[in-house]
């Protein structure tokens, strides 16, 4: 690929240098405390041992505190200051809330931790009105929630890191990229303080001194990675960012001048949004199997829904019906808060539709309404709760069945083939098995092999007078890691009537033994109930 086809596609670099303390001054405003006096604050974490800033706000850093510095250092210029422990879990969270909200712009968001993101913009800053307009929409909006922004728009995301770094602001042409950091100092490059030392060491104290010199020379000193950060960050070439999520298969969005709040005009914006969705799937064939909904508040806040269905959608009273049932099952309820300004739908799975024979196969109805009752289920209390049953070439009975999503294996399980019953005979597998075999208490047996006389159940007392049995499985060898012991099932009835399913866990004298070796009474289990 060339220089030139590279250059091409635009990255907007977003870097939030105090966001540690910006997300506690956050929680303070949003829980009514504030700030008080105005003291200086600082993030602290542990390093070797020593307990150094992590991050500072304004009013710290005009009194000469810097990052890295000792705990004790900083107190002593300034007793008065506000100390708080650093929680990176949380910060990743907001900095992955602020990439959420940054969907808005493009969805191709890519983390650069710890405390900036990549936007891929290439093709979309038009519809904010340009480059310009786009990065100051974006600083506004992040300042007016309480973050210090920096923010570059380059052709590479090394070159628009940079700037992030040095000279925020700047939008940097195609191919302007050595011009636009060659004064900058080598520790800008974020290559780390080894390196940066060396090339003052060197006489190379700026990028440009660094991008004078021939690259095979900077190779051999400081190694091919290195020199391949330089290439970037001069827009010699550049590495694809990662985005968060997968580029959906279809989008479409709605934007509002004036913020939406109630259910009706979010329906509405739902119901126009699943027409367009559809019409543009219908065209190339397509049908969605996993559709998500966004909702992007005023204040940052992005909220988002998702459904599945068991068959491609093509019909977007389908759609609409299913975000229904799934925004009436919400625990949480969807908070407009001060409104949504923009609503986006994706299709982010999809599927070619295949035609069938509706009108004289009454089979096919009664399917397309089975599914459709699944997925209206699904949507409601959650696809992990609508399962099927598929049965499974084993005779190890808590695995001969295996419990699967409906929507995904409604049609295997339709195919399916159980094992027949003999109408003669009583069933040989319980109705009700338990997941986990209950252990009972059982005095003695009949004989080493034989079934028992008595047992104890929940503490409870029965009696046996009738045993069908015993049914001898024995664990698959190359799964059982040579834990699993054969089992001999029992069908007992006691002196009540009850039923049930017991098994015996190793054989006497053959695969049970105590801490001395010494052959010892296996397990009883009761593993089911018949009705």
């Amino acid at each position: 690929m060339s220089a030139s086809s590279v250059n091409r596609r635009r990255i907007l670099s977003l870097w939030l240098p105090r966001l540690p303390i910006d997300r506690i001054q956050r929680f303070f405003n949003s829980a009514g405390l504030g700030k008080t006096n105005h003291e200086p604050s600082i993030v602290v974490i542990k390093d070797n041992n020593a307990l150094v800033i992590h991050a500072l706000d304004e009013a710290a850093e005009r009194l000469g505190l810097y990052i890295g510095q000792p705990l004790a250092n900083a107190r002593a210029m300034c007793p008065d200051l506000r100390v708080f422990d650093a929680d990176t879990v949380a910060d990743a969270k907001t900095l992955s809330d602020i990439a959420d909200w940054c969907d808005r712009f493009t969805p191709l968001v890519a983390l650069d931790p710890p405390h900036g993101l990549f936007l891929d913009i290439t093709g979309c800053a038009h519809l904010f009105g340009g480059e310009a307009a786009l990065l100051r929409t974006l600083v506004r909006a992040l300042a007016r929630q309480g973050f210090a922004v920096s923010a570059a728009i380059a052709g590479t995301s090394i070159c628009a890191r940079t700037l992030t770094r040095q000279a925020s602001g700047t939008i940097v042409a195609d191919g302007g990229e050595v011009e636009a950091i060659r004064s900058f100092p080598v520790s800008a490059l974020g290559a780390g303080e080894a390196i940066a030392t060396g090339l003052r060491r060197a006489g190379l104290k700026t990028i440009g001194d660094v991008a004078s010199r021939a690259p095979g020379e900077i190779t051999a000193r400081f190694g091919a990675r290195f020199s391949t950060l330089l290439a970037h960050a001069l827009g010699q070439g550049d590495a694809p960012i990662s985005p968060r999520k997968p580029l959906p298969d279809y989008i479409v969005e709605k934007r509002f001048a004036e913020p939406i709040a109630t259910d009706t005009m979010i329906a509405m914006t739902l119901s126009r949004l699943a027409d367009t969705l559809v019409t543009s799937m219908e065209k190339q064939g397509k049908g969605a199997r996993r559709l998500e909904a966004a909702f992007f508040r005023t204040d940052g806040v992005v909220r988002t829904i998702t459904v599945e269905t068991g068959r491609p959608v093509t019909r977007s009273a389908v759609v609409d019906r299913l975000f229904r049932e799934r925004l009436d099952a919400l625990a949480d309820p969807l908070d407009p808060g001060f409104g949504f300004d923009m609503v986006r739908l994706s299709a982010s799975r999809t599927e070619i539709v295949v035609q069938e024979q509706r009108d004289l196969d009454a089979h096919v109805h009664d399917n397309d309404e089975l599914a459709a009752l699944i997925d209206r289920i699904a949507a409601r209390i959650g696809g992990k709760r609508v399962v099927v049953h598929l049965p499974q070439d084993t005779h190890i009975p808590e695995s001969a069945v295996l419990a699967t999503s409906a929507q995904h294996h409604l049609a295997a399980a339709m195919l399916a083939e159980w094992p027949a019953r003999v109408a003669s005979e009583p069933p040989l597998r319980p109705l009700r098995l338990f997941d986990k075999p209950e252990p009972i208490k059982v005095p003695f047996a009949t004989v080493p092999d034989g079934p028992p006389h008595q047992f104890t159940w929940r503490r409870a007392l029965h009696s046996v007078v009738r045993v069908e049995g015993p049914e001898r499985i024995a664990m698959e060898w190359w799964r059982q890691d040579g834990k699993q012991l054969t089992r001999d099932y029992f069908r007992i009835e006691d002196a009540e009537g009850l039923r049930f399913w017991i098994f015996r866990d190793g054989l006497y004298e053959g695969e049970v033994f105590d801490g001395d070796g010494k052959p010892a009474s296996p397990g009883w289990y009761v593993h089911g109930l018949f009705a």
